[in-house]
């Protein structure tokens, strides 16, 4: 990141602690760093260390308890409730392990409703198209009950990007699906977010693909005990072979 470049995500000493019955619980423990826009980076470590509490924080579901997390030029820890709300509706798409789709809407309704809150007036035609961009052009008036997981992930992907966010948080995002529908569900994911140019922050235990982040953050007890720049990304499955076969 060059000297002057405003980074998107910027996180100083954040700390994060939770009641509990035997006494407070020190979740993160003094975060600090940074993240350029169009970056993306995995958050690895093991369970318990602090990946999805950050991630809580970083989208603004969770209230730290010290430090400040600033996006895009905007100080969390000086917004309300409501300001939080309106700023992940229009700059941030998050992107969760159990899908979070409501059952009673449609696919389609899914992926409009957050555009109309939004207040797009062309949010229904935008639905369709990002539902038609991840494959589901002929699910559009299915119930989240009549798609398979595969097809749920990928209706949550077409809502997340629907409102072409700045910032990604994905959080396992294939934690619930098997091993195929898992790869293409990422080879989507990496292809909207290049198509985008959004920056994504993606938790995983699963060390191929957090491979095909440009940069690793390894989390352990709440600490960053980690951080390295990954010099040539992992490509999709299959993406090697046919780069040899070419050769």
């Amino acid at each position: 990141m060059a000297a002057n470049e405003q980074p998107l995500i910027h996180v100083r000493d954040l700390e994060l602690t939770l009641p509990s019955a035997a006494g407070p619980v020190n979740i993160l423990r003094g975060l600090s760093f940074d993240v350029s826009a169009g970056e993306t980076v995995s958050i690895v470590g093991p369970s318990g260390s602090g990946k999805s509490s950050m991630m809580m924080v970083i989208a603004g579901l969770e209230r730290a308890t010290s430090g400040s997390v600033d996006i895009g030029g905007t100080d969390f820890t000086r917004l309300s409730e409501d300001a939080l709300a309106l700023f992940r509706r229009d700059r941030l798409g998050v992107v969760f392990q159990d899908f979070h789709l409501v059952p009673t809407m449609t696919a389609l309704e899914n992926v409009a409703i957050p555009l109309e809150f939004a207040g797009r007036a062309d949010a229904f035609e935008r639905a369709q198209a990002c539902l038609e961009s991840v494959g589901l052009g002929h699910r559009l008036q299915h119930y989240p009950g009549q798609l398979s997981g595969g097809e749920q992930q990928r209706t949550a992907l077409a809502r997340a990007f629907g409102p072409e966010p700045d910032l990604l948080l994905a959080d396992e995002p294939t934690g619930n699906l098997d091993g195929k529908t898992g790869a293409q569900v990422i080879d989507l994911l990496f292809d909207l977010q290049m198509h985008h140019g959004s920056t994504l922050l993606l938790i995983t235990h699963d060390p191929q693909l957090a491979g095909r982040c440009q940069r690793q953050l390894e989390l352990l007890d709440g600490r960053i005990v980690g951080d390295r720049r990954i010099e040539t990304p992992n490509a999709a499955p299959g993406e090697e072979s046919r780069e040899s076969a070419a050769e």
